[in-house]
């Protein structure tokens, strides 16, 4: 099988990258950070294929240059939290531009170039544990690509969309927040739920656990 990780340079991403190469997958590795690709890319064997999500002739781009895809994941995200008072446009455009933008471009540019059968992973966040202070960019980002992503299943064919809502992961974007949540579940556990639910039939939602 083949497939494609975009944002595979971040905690879930590259975790996820290390379970489809162990599956024995081939890889295509996309980020924006193009030293921590090259260099994840050539321990896994991976193709590498920088891209900034933010630009729909970017993510355009990168769909037209993969062929043969049958797994897409889209683990790319962002908080930058902070009052909505204090609302900073750039940091806004960021939040969206990597947790609802770039996957919608993924998905209107990817949809179609995927094998019969493929499936694609959006990574979400649990309503629940995002409706906090600080958050309000993230959470309603997160909530758009759970719409977007409902509406995508009506509208795909011979695609399976599955929407990942795992609990706190323990990744970099906790940095941006000051600590990691307690009881936060590791990367590789995502990464483990996402490879296993591939080998059955498509369900709209994936609960990862610890």
């Amino acid at each position: 099988m083949h497939t494609l990780i975009v944002g595979a340079t971040g905690g879930i991403g590259a975790a996820t990258a290390r379970a489809f190469g162990a599956r024995g997958d081939r890889l295509t590795l996309s980020g924006r950070d193009a030293g921590r690709l090259a260099a994840l890319a050539t321990e896994l064997g991976a193709e590498a294929r920088a891209a900034d999500l933010g630009y729909e002739s970017h993510v355009r781009a990168l769909l037209e240059g993969v062929e043969g895809v049958d797994t897409l994941v889209y683990a790319a995200g962002a908080a930058l939290p902070g009052p909505l008072q204090e609302a900073d446009p750039a940091a806004v455009r960021a939040v969206w531009n990597a947790n609802y933008f770039g996957a919608l471009w993924v998905l209107k540019h990817g949809l179609g170039r995927l094998n019969p059968g493929g499936r694609v992973y959006l990574l979400g966040a649990r309503p629940e544990l995002v409706t906090a202070r600080g958050f309000s960019q993230y959470a309603a980002s997160k909530a758009a690509l759970r719409s977007a992503a409902e509406i995508a299943r009506l509208e795909a064919r011979g695609v399976g969309i599955t929407l990942v809502l795992p609990p706190a992961v323990d990744t970099g974007l906790w940095a941006q927040v000051g600590r990691v949540p307690r009881g936060a579940i590791s990367p590789e556990a995502v990464a483990a739920a996402i490879a296993a639910d591939r080998d059955g039939p498509p369900q709209p939602e994936l609960r990862p656990e610890g």
